[in-house]
């Protein structure tokens, strides 16, 4: 093939190399410096229950150098493409349609065909949903990072913002939803033909659809609309006004913060079944996920806040990523950091009753922590050669740690400058892109420091320091105390860090002191001759990034004090560094256990009654031995059952029901969860929902209880709604045999038709805590599969498939042979990285086991 290009109007042919797979950068930067103007006007036709689409398409674009285009498009067929007026034959490869430099010219140009593509219940850019309640079907489409072309042929890169207008025909009966409003609809008598305004300019991975018998639920004036699935909305009526309200509350802060209008002509929320997402933030029409947003499990205030930072993620998403959007997926950060530190920061306003920077510890900061002391973790910014690897870049390191970095900035420049650089940011970025070096300018003329350092420190590198504590004393007076940093890692370096230290003491009263360091060690010369404290913690109120470890004597006082902390924010952290120093082998795990059975009586806050129910299991499942798990296993359950019972609060009570279905196993808690499922007991002031009764009967599944078929039957004839039909699916899959085991595994991987939500739900109970024998022979399996995982499914199931079949094991022999598969197997970087990235907590389980035999 000839590769052409026009040195004022003359062509120069140069060889051109066989067409690559995906969006290479080196092509997609060719097209952002020549392709300017880009407009599509679409045309999908969709029926019931399809399979797929026809479609037609104008594509308009400004070339200012004439040269070999590529237009990506795979998986579908095109036909009849016309350029600027003459017919020309479709030339595909790889995913890619090649338009002749001959047949283009300098200015504008204009594309036309006509195109199929294909609509799946899974591995698709356009996903069908089949209601099993009434049999509707509903469409929607997702195309983040690069799908866009498999929907349609496009310029599927971020940096190529487009206009685009859509034409939909289908069914008189559904409704449609898109980026921007409806201008006019014609009935064709069973079928219909909507046809929408003109979008303002988003990048392909933004436009969006929704078609089918959704119904507004709600609607009022001044509140942005919600779509729910029609058999849904009696359900729903009780929960749309919340989300309608905390939405336009949050628009009128969001827009008064970024001194930024909502930057689209409407906003709509549409509830997705099955959505493999929280919620995907496309212009001017949101989707969620409807379980994140219409509880299946009776809820408590935390699941309730939760639900408001996902609305508020999403609806902050329009002004950063949909109205200033990162030029590339390396810098991924910049829409997902700022929306989730965003939405904390939008419940600081919205909600000032609540905790909000302690939820923002509990919910952000042990996930990125998790991922950022891993050999597998990556710096925030990623470089990303191809957008096929762009699914890869998603996780804890942009969701989490990207959002505790911009708190630690926002401490560190102080809140009014952090304000004011975002509106400067995005300002000058209206409707374009922009890369993290902007950002970090716009923050340095805000504030009038010099931030390129610390920037770059925490962007460009991976990892994070490890710091500790040191201090002495003399007369019952501090006589030195200092800070030390490593990196966590072992590779070397460090970072600036911004801290404030708490010094506690016995009878509850506290000093601060606020200290900023870049080296390995600094001394805090403010800290002499104040009062000897009974301990020190050094990240007071979680304003730094790093992992800051308690000292031995801080360590020993706060396993006998931590629970009689009276301050819920102080308490939770220390309760945190606690954990921390179980996880690096600082601390028995059977101590924490017996600390929390002591103080998990007393603890008030439902929030944190629920990590540490969390963190005892983890430990017991994990990290004690045999002998010791028997031991403590029914002190746990005596506690958890009986608070559940007698709680003063509802929370409370939900919270201990949770931690007794997860942490159940002997014949007595098997016994009260059947108590409450059969409903001779029941929890005071709380109605267990579908979802609560089925996680039990998975309990008693998993743990081979006898009476587990009988109640497994009795809840499929009680519960015959296609949620029910998932939860069965789910439950059985913790069925402890191996024909069990073959049948499921096959069917994850051999089955298209089986939605991708049913199998990622259903990872963790076929990869059952209790069960790693009969799961031990998918292990390697589940390795192998990943380049076909990374193909065909959604951005964040990888993680969760590579998260329960390792984590399903404990075994020294299962770490081995992980190891062993690495170290031969041929898979690409980013794949190696996320395998790493899970199996540092096997690595953990098997230290700790043999540190504490």
């Amino acid at each position: 093939m000839v590769r052409t290009s026009l040195v004022g109007l003359v062509f120069v042919p140069v060889l051109f190399a066989s067409v690559p797979m995906g969006v290479p950068r080196d092509i997609a930067i060719e097209r952002a410096r020549y392709v300017s103007d880009v407009r599509y006007a679409l045309n999908f036709t969709l029926n019931s229950h399809p399979t797929g689409t026809q479609g037609h398409e104008e594509l308009r674009f400004k070339l200012s150098h004439v040269f070999p285009l590529l237009i990506d498009f795979r998986e579908g067929i095109a036909s009849n493409l016309i350029v600027n007026g003459e017919p020309v034959p479709v030339e595909s490869e790889n995913g890619h349609i090649r338009l002749n430099p001959l047949d283009l010219r300098p200015g504008e140009n204009i594309v036309m065909l006509d195109f199929t593509a294909p609509v799946a219940p899974a591995n698709k850019a356009i996903t069908r949903y089949d209601d099993k309640d009434d049999g509707s079907s509903y469409i929607y489409t997702l195309f983040v990072p690069m799908d866009a072309s498999m929907a349609f042929p496009c310029f599927d890169q971020p940096d190529l913002k487009a206009r685009f207008t859509l034409s939909l025909t289908a069914p008189t009966s559904w409704t449609i939803v898109s980026n921007t409003r409806a201008v006019r609809t014609e009935a064709m008598g069973a079928i219909s033909r909507t046809s929408f305004a003109e979008t303002r300019p988003i990048s392909t991975y933004f436009f969006a659809f929704a078609a089918g018998p959704f119904q507004a639920v709600h609607t009022a004036a001044g509140l942005p609309d919600v779509y729910v699935r029609k058999s849904q909305v009696a359900r729903s009526e009780p929960e749309i006004p919340q989300i309608q309200t905390l939405t336009a509350r949050g628009m009128e802060f969001l827009a008064g913060y970024f001194a930024q209008p909502f930057p689209f002509p409407k906003y709509d929320t549409v509830l997705i079944p099955g959505f493999p997402y929280g919620g995907m933030e496309h212009a001017g029409a949101t989707f969620l996920n409807e379980d994140s947003m219409l509880f299946r499990t009776a809820p408590t205030d935390t699941d309730r806040f939760n639900r408001s930072i996902t609305v508020l993620h999403e609806l902050a998403h329009q002004w950063f990523g949909d109205f200033t959007t990162m030029r590339w997926f390396d810098d991924l950060w910049l829409k997902e950091g700022f929306a989730q530190y965003m939405a904390y920061l939008a419940m600081t306003s919205l909600a000032p009753d609540q905790p909000v920077w302690k939820r923002f510890y509990e919910q952000i900061k042990p996930a990125a922590y998790a991922i950022d002391e891993t050999p597998g973790t990556t710096p925030i910014y990623q470089d990303i050669p191809n957008l096929l690897d762009a699914k890869s870049a998603y996780g804890a390191i942009v969701y989490d740690k990207a959002p505790g970095l911009l708190r630690e900035l926002a401490f560190l420049i102080g809140d009014d400058a952090f304000r004011d650089g975002l509106r400067i940011y995005l300002r000058e970025h209206a409707y374009g892109n922009a890369q993290w070096s902007d950002l970090v300018q716009a923050f340095e003329r805000a504030s009038g420091q010099h931030l390129e350092t610390w920037a770059t420190a925490w962007i460009r590198r991976r990892g994070l320091p490890e710091i500790t504590t040191t201090w002495s004393c003399q007369g019952g007076r501090l006589a030195a105390l200092s800070l030390e940093q490593k990196n966590v890692l072992g590779e070397g370096g460090t970072w600036p860090v911004a801290t404030e230290i708490l010094l506690g003491y016995a009878d509850g009263e506290t000093a601060l002191l606020r200290v900023q360091f870049s080296g390995e060690r600094a001394e805090v010369p403010e800290a002499r001759s104040k009062t000897c404290p009974a301990y020190v913690f050094a990240n007071n109120d979680d304003h730094a990034y790093g992992l800051f470890l308690l000292d031995s004597e801080s360590r020993i006082y706060l396993q006998q004090q931590a629970g009689g902390v009276s301050d819920l924010f102080r308490r939770t952290l220390l309760w945190g560094a606690l954990w921390d120093s179980v996880r690096f082998v600082q601390m028995q795990p059977r101590d924490y256990i017996s600390v929390a059975l002591d103080h998990l009586p007393s603890e008030t806050d439902a929030a944190l009654t629920r990590s540490l129910g969390v963190h005892a299991t983890t430990a017991l499942h994990r990290y004690v031995n045999a002998g010791t798990r028997d031991q403590l296993t029914p002190k746990f359950e005596r506690l958890a059952f009986d608070r559940a019972l007698h709680s003063p609060e509802p929370d409370l009570r939900i919270m201990w029901f949770r931690t007794l279905t997860a942490m159940a196993a002997t014949p007595s808690g098997l016994g009260d969860l059947k108590q409450l499922l059969s409903g001779t007991v029941v929890i005071p002031g709380v109605e267990l929902r579908p979802l609560d009764r089925w996680s039990i009967v998975a309990a008693l599944i998993e743990n081979n209880d006898p009476a587990a078929a009988e109640f497994y039957e009795a809840e499929k004839r009680r519960d015959s709604t296609g949620d029910g039909l998932k939860n069965a699916y789910v439950a059985a899959a913790a069925k402890p045999d191996a024909t069990t085991k073959h049948w499921y595994f096959d069917d994850y991987l051999h089955n298209p038709s089986r939605q991708e939500d049913w199998i990622e739900q259903s990872l963790g109970t076929f990869n059952a805590w209790n069960q790693p024998e009969l799961t031990r022979p998918y292990l390697r399996l589940a390795l192998e599969a990943l380049p076909q995982i990374k193909q065909q499914r959604k951005i964040f199931f990888l993680v969760r498939w590579l998260a329960a079949f390792i984590g399903g094991q404990q075994s020294a022999a299962a770490d081995a042979e992980v190891h062993a598969w690495l170290h031969s197997a041929q898979i690409d970087k980013d794949l190696r990285l996320k395998v790493l990235q899970e199996l540092d907590e096997l690595d953990r389980t098997v230290r700790i086991r043999q540190a504490f035999p």
